[in-house]
């Protein structure tokens, strides 16, 4: 199964929410993954433009939209990003499949 990273940056809203009654985000997000068939392996808390980072497996990208379309709708979030990985074995294949067309792509003449 594919493997996504997804972060998000929380609210003031939410974060507000979040320090006058904390719950388990974890929790909640590994509810949401299970449910659309997929494993939550972790997710961590940042610092930085995210809050929160998380490393998913799911089924296809349509699982991983439903996902973040499912947690953006709530409006807890200001801003999130889904970064779809692949394995090195797959960058491996990638990359021979990007060397036996090379040549079939034209650059523009400047």
């Amino acid at each position: 199964m594919p493997f996504y990273l997804y972060q998000l940056a929380y609210s003031g809203d939410a974060i507000k929410a979040m320090v006058a009654d904390p719950t388990d985000r974890e929790a909640a997000a590994r509810k949401l993954v299970e449910t659309l068939g997929g494993k939550l392996h972790h997710l961590f808390f940042a610092f930085g433009k995210y809050d929160v980072v998380c490393l998913i497996e799911g089924p296809d990208d349509m699982f991983m939209m439903a996902g973040a379309a499912a947690v953006g709708s709530a409006g807890t979030v200001s801003a999130s990003a889904t970064t779809k990985l692949m394995t090195p074995a797959e960058a491996m294949s990638a990359l021979k499949k990007a060397g036996e067309v090379t040549g079939a792509y034209q650059p523009p003449h400047g």
